[in-house]
């Protein structure tokens, strides 16, 4: 061989070396161009989503902020309710008792006077007899 071919095979190879390196170059910069556009995009749609995550929060906290609103009420209205019924209990203990009054007042006014004809007659007059003295305690 001569020297002129070695030396043209020597920059044959150069030359194909560059060429590689620059095909590897420009392989590398459109990889890179396309990673960022990619990147870009990805980062526009967490931008996005984000968004729609905070809306979707801020729901959550609303329905959140409105069930314990909706559970105070609640445990409001039970207690109402047990209280009303506290005192629904008192009302029945005290017709109760008054009742046995009204019947020991009509067994005493049947002791004082027998007569059978009356019975009824007495029970009416005890009867609102008690209701003026209830009207008359529940006034004070």
């Amino acid at each position: 061989m001569t020297t002129t071919t070695v030396i043209w095979i020597v920059i044959a190879a150069v030359v194909a070396i560059v060429l590689i390196a620059l095909a590897v170059f420009i392989t590398q910069k459109a990889t890179q161009r396309r990673r960022r556009l990619e990147a870009r995009n990805i980062r526009q749609e967490v931008q996005a989503d984000t968004a729609r995550v905070e809306k979707r929060e801020a729901l959550a906290d609303e329905t959140a902020s409105k069930a314990r609103a909706a559970q105070a009420e609640a445990e409001a209205k039970a207690a109402e309710a047990a209280r009303l019924e506290q005192r629904a209990a008192a009302h029945r203990e005290e017709t109760a008792t008054s009742r046995d009054e009204l019947r020991q007042r009509a067994e005493h006014a049947d002791t004082l006077d027998p007569t059978p004809g009356d019975s009824e007659t007495r029970q009416q007059d005890a009867t609102s007899e008690t209701v003026e003295t209830e009207g008359r305690h529940e006034a004070r």
